[in-house]
């Protein structure tokens, strides 16, 4: 269903939630809606995560139910699965449909139904069940379009008001912040191709962030990626002062550094990284000196990302957030007052998989443990202000790398994009 992924995984997913559930509960999930640029003009579908993590099936209009049956912390489970029926006039215009056959045959649903009939489909599952869960406020758009015209889509919310439905993102985060190796496999597959597309784009001087950005699209796809994984950010010069700088329209200046945050997805799996390198080809010495302070502080960070370090996201971030402090000490930074949180304004890391920032709302206080998928990424942006030390004013570096948390060493999912100094500008010799 998912190249890299089993039938078998997907089922073993809704058993383990099923097991997580109330006895007699039900969750429901509903796919991403067609989401559209203007009138008939529509955007890249991306489905929703915790839809595509339970169920593999990658096409809009359909919602999923997993109905928990059997004993408490039985996984025991049914699954129905409601899907656009085939439509032969429909599918002329916009390609083929999976159908309800094969919600069943290649999906594994127990039962199916044409999600045009959500409502009626619906009403008895959610009246039978003691409990419901569901992330109903991020989903509303996508039920609502089945009972447009009359009182359904008003009933429908009443029904789930009064089984006082709950939440569900944080079964799914629990499950899904841990990474089975097939995951895992997939990870390592992006972090390769989009490793390989960074260093190659070292290789060439560019004139414009836009020609360097569409030069890392290609790269990414042709090498095996499905698409890109976010919104690139290619800032030359002062752009990387800005975090988000997503324009990436400007030109690209000698003497000036390129900082470019990208990654592609494959079978739905993301990597993030983040390389800085100068658009010359030759880092100038002041580059070079923040940028080894950086990346000394990104090493001993990564090295801490293991089961055995018995140590949080958090702390990592305390701990990266002093290395930087004193190496900027030793470069002549004044660090007194607010200096850390104009020079790195950002987390150290994040959670990553099937989203950018995987399991929303999960927290990076515990441990991390063997299984989790991890950004490291410092970086240092010196606003052009008297305050800073003159030869570093205006110069953003960041760099970031996507890691698998192991038991007694990390796995770095991005090692194939260059960082060290001599390698990058070996790639211009």
């Amino acid at each position: 269903m998912t190249p890299g992924i089993t039938a078998l995984e997907y089922h073993k997913r809704r058993s383990k939630l099923a097991a997580s559930l109330p006895n007699n509960s039900i969750a429901i999930l509903a796919a991403s809606d067609t989401k559209y640029r203007s009138g008939a003009v529509f955007y890249e579908f991306h489905q929703d995560s915790n839809f595509f993590y339970l169920t593999g099936f990658n096409e809009p209009e359909a919602t999923a139910v997993i109905q928990k049956v059997g004993q408490s912390g039985s996984g025991d489970y049914i699954f129905h699965l409601f899907v656009r029926p085939k439509d032969v006039k429909a599918e002329s215009w916009d390609g083929a449909r999976s159908g309800t056959q094969a919600a069943l045959d290649v999906f594994n649903a127990d039962h199916t139904g044409d999600i045009s009939k959500l409502s009626s489909l619906l009403s008895p599952i959610i009246a039978g069940a003691s409990e419901v869960f569901t992330d109903f406020s991020d989903t509303r758009s996508s039920f609502s379009k089945f009972f447009t015209g009359d009182s359904s889509h008003h009933e429908f919310q009443k029904m789930l008001q009064d089984s006082k439905a709950k939440p569900l993102r944080p079964f799914l985060n629990e499950l899904r912040v841990f990474k089975s190796e097939a995951e895992v496999a997939l990870m390592l597959s992006a972090g390769r191709i989009s490793g390989r597309a960074l260093t190659n784009a070292m290789c060439t001087k560019w004139k414009t962030e836009k020609e360097l950005n569409a030069f890392l699209d290609y790269q990414f796809k042709i090498g095996g990626c499905d698409t890109t994984a976010y919104i690139p950010v290619i800032a030359g010069g002062k752009h990387a002062l800005k975090i988000h700088y997503v324009r990436n329209d400007d030109v690209l200046h000698d003497g000036d550094m390129v900082l470019v945050d990208a990654g592609g997805e494959v079978g739905g799996y993301i990597t993030d990284i983040t390389r800085t390198w100068p658009v010359s080809g030759k880092f100038s010495n002041a580059q070079k000196e923040l940028y080894n302070t950086i990346l000394d502080v990104q090493r001993s960070s990564i090295s801490l990302c293991r089961q055995s370090a018995n140590i949080s996201l958090d702390k990592i971030h305390k701990i990266t957030e002093q290395g930087l402090l004193e190496g900027l000490k030793q470069l002549g930074f004044d660090m007194s007052g607010n200096a850390m949180d104009i020079l790195f304004p950002h987390h150290v890391g994040h959670y990553i998989g099937l989203d950018v920032h995987d399991c929303p709302g999960y927290p990076r206080t515990g441990p991390l443990k063997a299984g989790q998928c991890v950004t490291v990424e410092p970086g240092i942006y010196v606003p052009n202000e008297d305050r800073w030390p003159k030869h570093f004013r205006g110069l953003g570096i960041r760099i970031e790398d996507s890691i698998c948390v192991r038991d007694d060493s990390p796995l770095v999912l991005t090692a194939e994009a260059a960082k060290k100094i001599e390698d990058i500008e070996a790639l211009r010799d």
